[in-house]
């Protein structure tokens, strides 16, 4: 009974949308999505409870099983792209149908979570009437449920007939399988095989969509030292040690690049005594350390976000002219990995912003501009943004994303499937 009572509040309180000037076919949309509501809060929840952390294999595999299914019956074919055991990872969804009219849309969602099985559970949850608290609930099991229930939506009423959409869950957004290269390699083969992507990440509300993200790449400070009695420290012969090079270089870092716009660097850790050890694979590090002797080694490590891949190369430039000034009787190196391309912002991803925003002001909720590319962290989107048009955030809403209290926004969720649906509809109709 209760569960009856909260699907039709859920039917009841979210489906009512001004249809300003939708056709009649727009219209169908939305009341067909609005009619099986309670299914797709179903399907969320049924997904919400199953723990698909990057790192549980079978938890991915077991949501990806289900969603699967639910492609098949918007008329897609569904397969599992598996990837090689050094990998440590679960695969990918992929789901297609070829077409010869419209937009080639290439749709992007991911299956796993930040939560894996050995951290507190946070199974489905109503707060209040149009809040629900889950493991990924918005990042992104939200975003995946409006991708299934937007398509089905199509499928029932025929308009997916000459559509051409390859849907794309990866199995490890959050934490990609390394090299990506192989990870990303069948994802990036296949975007370029389309027009349009489509990324169903988080959205920051109704009116907010993302044309724009950073990179994220990575960076290993080490420094090495004279050591001895710290009696001498300063002095010509024994110098300043590792762990006042490494405060230099940090602070320097923050002095000469903190403000620059989009551009953030974070140290993540730091070891550094008379004797430590980083084990890099557990990203986890041990020191021992006398307040009278200097210390000979450090070693930092941290990330690196920017927007474009020439503020990523003047960025490192200037670090690596900061870690080259030592101080007497150190020295210091740093390396750099890459990890996820920046998104830039462009015409044709701003272009798609202008189509989305019609359709809101079509549906009576008001304009959709692009947000600040600074609010955005990396995601699968960017590793296809120079080869196709892009635009992410059009999942689900809610708040405290990666933190066991992460919510969704019930109130926004119908109209954000009924947007997608027919911004969906429209570009494989033209």
């Amino acid at each position: 009974m209760k569960k009856i009572f909260l699907a039709l509040c859920f039917l009841t309180v979210f489906s009512n949308v001004k249809a300003q000037n939708l056709s009649n076919t727009e219209k169908k949309i939305i009341a067909y999505i609005n009619q099986h509501l309670p299914e797709t809060k179903d399907l969320l929840i049924k997904t919400v409870n199953i723990n698909s952390g990057t790192l549980n294999i079978e938890g991915v595999k077991k949501v990806g099983a289900i969603y699967s299914a639910e492609l098949e019956k918007a008329g897609l074919k569904s397969e599992w792209i598996s990837l090689p055991d050094s990998l440590q990872r679960a695969g990918h969804l992929v789901a297609t149908k070829k077409g010869n009219k419209g937009k080639r849309l290439f749709i992007i969602g991911h299956l796993d979570t930040v939560f894996e099985p050995d951290m507190p559970a946070n199974p489905w949850k109503m707060l209040n009437d149009s809040t629900a608290t889950g493991q990924g609930v918005t990042d992104m099991k939200g975003g995946d449920v409006v991708v299934i229930a937007a398509l089905q939506a199509l499928k029932k009423l025929g308009l997916l007939d000459d559509a051409s959409i390859t849907v794309y869950f990866t199995g490890d957004e959050e934490r990609a399988g390394v090299p990506t290269s192989v990870s990303r390699k069948d994802f990036i083969e296949r975007a370029q095989q389309c027009d349009v992507a489509l990324g169903f990440e988080t959205a920051a509300g109704l009116n907010i969509v993302t044309t724009a993200r950073r990179g994220a790449s990575s960076w290993q400070l080490n420094v090495t030292a004279k050591t001895g009695h710290s009696q001498g420290i300063f002095s010509n012969g024994s110098g300043y040690g590792a762990i006042y090079e490494s405060a230099r270089i940090l602070n320097n870092f923050r002095l000469q690049l903190s403000t620059e716009k989009y551009l953030t660097f974070n140290p993540g850790l730091i070891v550094g005594g008379s004797e430590m050890h980083y084990d890099a694979d557990q990203a986890k590090g041990d020191a021992l350390g006398k307040t009278n002797i200097i210390s000979p080694a450090v070693t930092v490590v941290g990330d690196l976000r920017f927007l474009t891949e020439e503020q990523k190369e003047a960025a490192r430039e200037k670090m690596k002219a900061i870690v080259a000034n030592n101080l007497n009787g150190t020295k210091a190196t740093i390396n750099f990995t890459d990890g996820i391309p920046g998104m830039a912002p462009t015409e044709g991803n701003n272009s798609l912003v202008a189509i989305i925003d019609n359709i809101s002001q079509d549906m009576g909720i008001g304009r959709t501009a692009a947000g600040d590319p600074g609010s955005r962290g990396a995601g699968d989107i960017s590793y296809i943004a120079k080869y196709v048009d892009c635009i992410d955030g059009l999942g689900s809403s809610g708040k405290g994303a990666h933190a066991p209290g992460e919510t969704i926004n019930l109130k926004e969720f119908p109209y954000l499937i009924q947007r997608a649906a027919i911004l969906i509809y429209r570009l494989t109709q033209n």
